[in-house]
């Protein structure tokens, strides 16, 4: 079921829109809204979607082990010291 609905458009905006039909891009103006329409409730349920992942990988990240600012440097030293003497440096 469609719904009947006003829409303003900027003088540009229309311009645009009237040259994406001319061109055949789309069978009408109310096929370029409902375009429109379509990709931001795209781009809003990918943004959904990825707060939720980093929110789920933050709520594992407090689970885990918390380290000391020193034990951080350290551990990152020995990380650093492995790879040179991987490479012979």
């Amino acid at each position: 079921m469609s719904v009947k609905a006003s829409v303003s458009l900027s003088p540009q905006q229309e311009e645009f829109v009237r040259k994406l039909v001319e061109e055949g891009h789309y069978p009408s103006l109310s096929a370029v809204v409902e375009r429109g329409l379509e990709l931001v409730r795209e781009e809003t349920e990918m943004k959904e979607e990825e707060l939720a992942v980093l929110k789920a990988l933050l709520d594992r990240r407090r689970q885990g082990e918390f380290l000391s600012e020193a034990e951080s440097r350290k551990r990152i030293d020995a990380m650093i010291a492995a790879k040179k003497a991987q490479y012979g440096l």
